[in-house]
């Protein structure tokens, strides 16, 4: 590009130098593009609506050794399939197919996967409308829909 303009004058040339140059950054280019949100299944919602397709296990990276319980689901807002973990001992027994459920992201570093589940961004909070939370420690009952 050369050297930048100087002098009493020169601020509309440095103007137009900065706005080219600022296109060569990767994090600017995702902002003003806004391809996180347009990648993102639940387009920039916090928390989305699915229906249980089936049940799933995912192994979990080394050095850990274990089987991680997740679910196969379904958005209703966009019909999407995702991947989501089930969170708590023994919980993907509160969770049958064809089951409403309430996903929201893990909450991993960048929005990507956390822990050693590979993959898996999303996890489940809510089963028919109740918190899955409060199903484990037995404070409610699953309701039927």
């Amino acid at each position: 590009m050369g050297k930048k303009p100087k002098g009493l004058r020169a601020i509309k040339k440095l103007k137009a130098r900065r706005k080219k140059s600022r296109w060569q950054s990767s994090d600017y280019k995702k902002r003003v593009l806004r391809l996180k949100r347009k990648a993102d299944p639940l387009k920039g919602s916090s928390q989305a609506k699915a229906i249980v397709l089936e049940k799933t296990q995912r192994e979990a990276k080394q050095p850990n050794s274990a089987m991680r319980k997740c679910v196969v689901v379904q958005l209703v807002k966009n019909g999407k399939k995702i991947v989501a973990f089930v969170p708590g001992y023994n919980a993907i027994k509160q969770l049958n197919e064809h089951d409403e459920v309430i996903i929201e992201c893990i909450g991993g570093k960048q929005g990507r996967a956390k822990g050693d589940i590979p993959g898996i961004r999303w996890q489940v909070i809510k089963v028919n409308d109740q918190s899955l939370n409060a199903l484990l420690r037995g404070k409610i009952e699953k309701g039927r829909k």
